[in-house]
């Protein structure tokens, strides 16, 4: 049974403060000094052209792992798609919901909603690096989606395959609890994907995604039914099966 990382970005950190600004300076920063600049401008506006493509790409309803301000749950939810988000920030969700998603404060390692039902799973600028463990953050993705669903996820412009303790850090020097972090180009992923399908990888405005798909065979047990429940946003019907309905 895998251990649930750590879970990141929780108490007192620097993450809301930009969020709620809408705008960096942001960092994530190794025990060695290095910073990795975080794009909140972009997290926090419309999806783009390049997002909306990888959104096209999606099948069947869709968990975004990761959601941060909620700009690709607002997308999809606007084109009347089943959508949910997840973050274990809640001014993330706040935010997420106040453009119209439906999101849940939640770390990707706890139950969820509709667990091996999920047509389509994002990890979203660098969240293939959730929990600092790509071998468990694989595994997990793979028991949320439906036999054969599908995986995309965006990887680092590098070819690296990093697992270090970071945390986050303003330019004020306000510094958020350290976390465990992966960074992965595209070679790396695939050599932990194993078992799973290469769909596709592609590269779109100096962004790099690969789509990777799911075992097809099914377990002949009924998938665990989530005790969650969150608010319905324009909804015709619940359904019984989903956190959130579709149009």
């Amino acid at each position: 049974m895998t251990t649930s990382p750590a879970v990141p970005w929780t108490g007192p950190d620097p993450y809301a403060a930009a969020l709620h600004a809408g705008h960096g300076p942001l960092f994530l920063r190794r025990t060695d000094g290095w910073l990795l600049p975080l794009d909140v401008e972009r997290w926090c506006a419309r999806a783009d052209p390049v997002d909306r493509a990888v959104l096209d790409r999606c099948e069947g309803p869709v968990l975004d792992v990761g959601c941060g301000p909620g700009r690709l749950v607002a997308e999809l939810a606007a084109r009347g798609r089943t959508v949910l988000g997840i973050d274990v920030s809640a001014a993330a969700v706040d935010h997420t919901v106040r453009l119209g998603g439906q999101a849940l404060r939640r770390s990707v390692f706890e139950p969820l909603p509709g667990e091996s039902r999920w047509g389509t799973v994002l990890l979203m600028d660098g969240n293939v690096g959730i929990g600092g463990d790509p071998h468990a953050l694989l595994g997990r993705v793979a028991r949320l989606l439906a036999p054969g669903g599908l995986l995309i996820a965006e990887t680092t412009e590098a070819d690296v395959d990093e697992r270090v303790d970071v945390h986050l850090t303003d330019a004020q020097e306000a510094v958020g609890a350290p976390f465990l972090w992966a960074r992965l180009g595209t070679p790396a992923l695939l050599r932990y994907a194993r078992g799973w399908e290469q769909e596709a990888q592609w590269v779109a405005g100096g962004r790099r995604f690969v789509a990777l798909r799911s075992r097809r065979a099914s377990s002949s047990a009924e998938p665990p039914k989530s005790t969650a429940v969150i608010s319905s946003q324009r909804a015709r019907k619940p359904s019984a099966d989903w956190p959130v309905a579709d149009r």
